[in-house]
């Protein structure tokens, strides 16, 4: 992966929700401008596109320098490559097609990058995340193995992900690849992952389990909370609600890690509950097919935030081979391994280097 830690040119950046857009700039891999958070306006395409222009146009003062281009954000799948924005359900106002790339490109003279916000952290963490941080921790262990592919799974609202394979972000042919929400599952098979994996499937999986409406049900915060009670009911509810969901999501991360072969981080805001399920995930992961004994992966999967288990991982089975008919030996690796872990850079920061690295690799090539 290429570093733009030392890179001067700055790219205005904007990570585009339902409810507010927040606009800045990132310049060397580091926030050059404070951000701007105003309403999205997403029923109303004319508010929303002059607040959209007036944001950069702010952050273009702000810099007080030219862009080098502009990378951001949108939710959803649209045609990214040529810069049109569909059917989003959070932003309506641009059902039919907007050509927003080209316009913001007209009016600023500058290339314009979109991209899914999934897609971007990926990119992100792959470029100054997790990926940088194992590869070094690696070469200082003096382990031959470097890892050049990833998975960025973001856990909130929704349930989505982006791929780096081999360096590269992966978005396949139509610009959606790793639409992940719409996988399905071993155990609910009659619905798509993201009703299992995300904060409307926890609230629903606790309201169920107390017998209480799901509008009334806690925020996920909240039965995180419950969960480190002592004991009680809302406790046992609350464990069992996130036990399920991170089973559902092990049984999705070893589909993915299956597929891609790839080291795995995850991010978002259910991300702070790692401590109720991300156990019941690893299990899944590490399980067997009942009726064959066969394992759900081929590879040893271990927990990055588990410093016992990271040092295994770090440690690996390095190994020496003769070369035939000469004196040449040849050092590897033998253990087949990935590991998964949490951000270190968080998800926000991980976006917006993540579109800051789209922008210059685009601009570079």
């Amino acid at each position: 992966m290429t570093s733009y830690a030392n890179d001067r040119r700055a790219v205005m950046t904007l990570d585009a929700g339902g409810t507010n857009f927040v606009f800045s700039a990132i310049k060397g891999c580091a926030q050059a401008v404070a951000p701007l958070t105003v309403p999205s306006n997403g029923h109303n395409l004319d508010l929303c596109l002059k607040g959209i222009v007036d944001g950069f146009r702010y952050v273009e003062r702000s810099l007080g320098e030219s862009p080098a281009a502009i990378s951001f954000a949108f939710p959803g799948p649209s045609y990214y490559r040529d810069g049109v924005i569909g059917d989003l359900g959070n932003l309506p106002a641009f059902r039919g097609g907007v050509a927003l790339g080209p316009m913001l490109s007209d009016m600023f003279g500058v290339p314009v990058y979109i991209n899914n916000d999934g897609d971007l952290y990926a990119y992100g963490e792959a470029t100054a995340g997790i990926l940088p941080w194992l590869n070094g921790r690696l070469e200082a262990a003096a382990s031959p193995r470097r890892f050049r592919n990833l998975v960025g799974i973001t856990l909130g609202t929704g349930f989505g992900a982006g791929i780096v394979c081999d360096g590269k972000l992966h978005t396949g042919d139509n610009g959606i690849a790793a639409e992940v929400w719409n996988m399905s599952n071993r155990y609910f098979p009659d619905t798509n992952m993201e009703e299992l994996v995300s904060i409307r499937a926890v609230r629903r999986f606790y309201a169920d389990i107390m017998g209480m409406d799901v509008d009334k049900a806690p925020t996920p915060k909240e039965i995180y909370g419950y969960g480190l009670e002592e004991e009680g009911p809302r406790r046992d509810a609350a464990l069992e609600a996130y036990r399920i969901m991170g089973r559902s999501l092990g049984d999705a991360l070893a589909n993915i890690m299956t597929a891609t072969d790839s080291v795995v981080v995850i991010g978002g805001g259910v991300a702070g509950a790692r401590a109720l399920f991300m156990p019941a995930a690893l299990d899944e992961v590490r399980s067997q097919f009942a009726s064959s004994g066969v394992a759900r992966l081929c590879q040893s999967v271990y927990d990055l935030d588990n410093e016992a288990e990271l040092n295994e991982f770090l440690k690996g089975d390095v190994r020496v081979a003769k070369v035939p008919f000469s004196d040449k030996t040849v050092r590897y690796d033998a253990a087949l391994r990935l590991g998964v872990g949490f951000s270190r850079i968080g998800t926000s920061r991980a976006i917006s280097i993540g579109a800051y690295a789209v922008a210059l690799d685009n601009l570079d090539r």
